[in-house]
C-alpha cells in the first residue's frame, strides 16, 4: 500500500434535470480526520451519506469539502406578500397626509424588503431524489481525486523519507568508524588528562584516577546510541514499506530519532563526532518535517 500525504485539491462537476451542481474538495494537515462541509439551503440530505464515505476513505486531514447547486431549467417564482405590501401601503397612506408628500411609486414599494418573495420552482420527489443522488455521485468523483492527488504527494514524500533515512543511516556509520571513539583513541585521551592531573597536584591517587576514567569512558560510549538509530531505521523503512496510515508511527519514530542523536551529541567528546551528531540533528528534522505531512 502506498504512503498518502494529508495535502490534496480535487473538484467534480455534473448536472441533473434542472440542477447543475458542482464540488470542491481541498484537504490540510491535521492530527486527526475533520471533515467541514459548505452546503446550500436545502441540500442538506446529502451531508451524512457524503460525510460517511469520506470518513471510510480517508484517516488524517482537514477536508474542506463545498458544494454549490443552481437551478438551470427555470426562472424563479416571484410573488407579491399581500399582507406586507398592505401594511406598506398603510404607513405610505399615513406619512403622506402628515408630510403633505406625494404618494409612493411602484418602484420604490417593490424595493421595500419583504414585499416581493423570490422563490426556486417547486420540482417533485423524484426530481430531488435524483438530484441528491447525482450530486453524491459527483462527490465520489471528487474524493476519488482528492485521494489520487494525496498518493501522487505521498509517493514523492516516500522518496524524500528514504533519502532522509539514508543520510541518517551514513551519518551513523560515520560516527561508528570516527577516529575519535576508538579505543586507543580514547585512551591515550584519558590518559593524556590523567597524566595533566598528576601533574598539577601530588594527591591525586593514580589508581583512582584510572577508574574513574574507566567509569567516564564507559558512560561516554555511544554504542547504546548508534544501536537504536540502526534499529529506529529499519523500523522506519518497514514502515514505508508497508504504507498506508503511518503518520503518527513515522511521527514517533522521528522523535525517537532526535533523542538519540541529542544524547550522543552531548555523550561526545570528540569534535568530529560532535560535528557528525549535528549534521544528523539537522537530517532528522528535515525528517520530522516531512513525516507532519503524511496520513
Amino acid at each position: 500500500m502506498a504512503l498518502s500525504s494529508m495535502t490534496g485539491f480535487a473538484r467534480s462537476h455534473d448536472a441533473c434535470g434542472a440542477y447543475a451542481f458542482e464540488w470542491e474538495l481541498r484537504s490540510v494537515n491535521a492530527k486527526g480526520f475533520d471533515l467541514r462541509m459548505r452546503l446550500p439551503p436545502g441540500w442538506d440530505a446529502v451531508e451524512p451519506v457524503a460525510r460517511k464515505r469520506a470518513t471510510e476513505m480517508l484517516a488524517r486531514g482537514t477536508v474542506y469539502a463545498n458544494l454549490t447547486v443552481k437551478r438551470t431549467d427555470a426562472a424563479p417564482v416571484i410573488r407579491v406578500n399581500e399582507d406586507v405590501l398592505t401594511s406598506v401601503m398603510k404607513v405610505a397612506a399615513d406619512l403622506s397626509a402628515k408630510l403633505a408628500a406625494p404618494p409612493p411609486t411602484v418602484d420604490g414599494i417593490l424595493a421595500i424588503k419583504g414585499v416581493l418573495e423570490v422563490s426556486e420552482p417547486d420540482d417533485t420527489e423524484a426530481e430531488r431524489q435524483a438530484a441528491e443522488t447525482a450530486i453524491l455521485k459527483a462527490f465520489d468523483l471528487a474524493l476519488a481525486g482528492l485521494i489520487e492527488m494525496r498518493r501522487r504527494e505521498g509517493t514523492t514524500l516516500q522518496q524524500i523519507l528514504v533519502s532522509r533515512l539514508d543520510e541518517i543511516a551514513a551519518l551513523a556509520k560515520r560516527a561508528d568508524s570516527a577516529p575519535g571513539r576508538q579505543p586507543d583513541a580514547v585512551k591515550a585521551r584519558l590518559s593524556e588528562q590523567i597524566a595533566l592531573l598528576l601533574e598539577s597536584s601530588e594527591r591525586f591517587d593514580a589508581d583512582r584516577l584510572h577508574q574513574e576514567a574507566i567509569m567516564v569512558a564507559a558512560k561516554a560510549d555511544i554504542r547504546e546510541e548508534l544501536d537504536r538509530i540502526a534499529s529506529h531505521v529499519t523500523q522506519a523503512r518497514e514502515l514505508i514499506g508497508k504504507g498506508g496510515s503511518v503518520g503518527r508511527r513515522l511521527d514517533f519514530l522521528a522523535q525517537e530519532f532526535n533523542r538519540e542523536v541529542n544524547t550522543t551529541c552531548s555523550k561526545s567528546n570528540d569534535l568530529e563526532l560532535t560535528n557528525i551528531g549535528l549534521e544528523m540533528k539537522n537530517v532528522v528534522e528535515q525528517f520530522r518535517e516531512q513525516v507532519q505531512n503524511l496520513e
